[in-house]
């Protein structure tokens, strides 16, 4: 009997130890994504000032920043897989749908349409986003080192009550500037007849992406101004750590 209590001790001592293992591994992964990405933001941040100041324009600034844009924001799929796999504790679908979100608007909107890269829209949602996810990654940085600033956490819970509607105005549109030329160029569109029997416009499509803002973001804003409410009462939330 002691015997077999034994085993039952050194084998729960040994999932315990995997436990902490495989918790440190991610723990020690998260730090270092959250902090590359915090670094690639302000990398863009800096590159847009810097333009701005040689150039005194906006005209341009997408072209000269969308590859540093385009790298850091598809690196972003990683989060889908921190959610699959469980080192992230939040839904696969609301972080799927985020993410998938902006990737649209950077290879499908934006970069597909290069008539609409000069617009001021374009412009205000860049910067929104850059804004955001400075603050966003080094918040989550600072919480998996424990050394939380209390300036980091304030910005996380109270910037986006301006940050996001405005990042939405200028999403928005942007999408609406494109229709025009998606129209006339009939890109992305499977017309009938065709071998696959199928047809698609992606000019209606948009319009559907455009409409679909109407239910979404009433939700994910009032989610945030819930949670926001916590963090400042104190009350212990499960947010997304990443």
């Amino acid at each position: 009997m002691a015997s077999g209590e034994e085993d039952a001790a050194v084998e729960e001592k040994e999932t315990n130890n995997k436990k902490r293992t495989k918790s440190a591994i991610a723990t020690a992964w998260l730090t270092i994504y959250n902090i590359a990405m915090t670094a690639g933001w302000m990398v863009l941040a800096v590159a847009m000032i810097r333009f701005y100041l040689h150039k005194g324009t906006h005209k341009g600034l997408y072209k000269s920043i969308s590859r540093t844009l385009k790298f850091f924001q598809t690196l972003a799929l990683l989060e889908i897989g921190h959610c699959a796999i469980g080192i992230v504790r939040t839904s696969v679908i609301v972080t799927g749908v985020q993410v998938s979100s902006r990737i649209f608007m950077v290879w499908f909107i934006t970069n597909s349409i290069r008539q609409i890269q000069n617009e001021e829209s374009v412009i205000l949602f860049v910067v929104v986003w850059t804004l955001t996810e400075i603050t966003r990654y080094s918040f989550y940085t600072f919480k998996l080192l424990k050394h939380l600033p209390y300036f980091i956490k304030w910005a996380r819970y109270n910037l986006f009550i301006v940050m996001y509607p405005l990042g939405v105005v200028g999403e928005l549109v942007t999408i609406y500037s494109a229709l025009p030329y998606v129209r006339r160029s009939g890109m992305y569109s499977l017309r009938l007849p065709n071998k696959y029997n199928v047809s698609f416009d992606y000019y209606y499509f948009l319009i559907i992406v455009m409409l679909s803002y109407i239910p979404l973001f009433p939700q994910l804003f009032l989610h945030m101004l819930r949670q926001r409410r916590r963090v400042l009462h104190g009350e212990v939330i499960v947010e997304k750590d990443e």
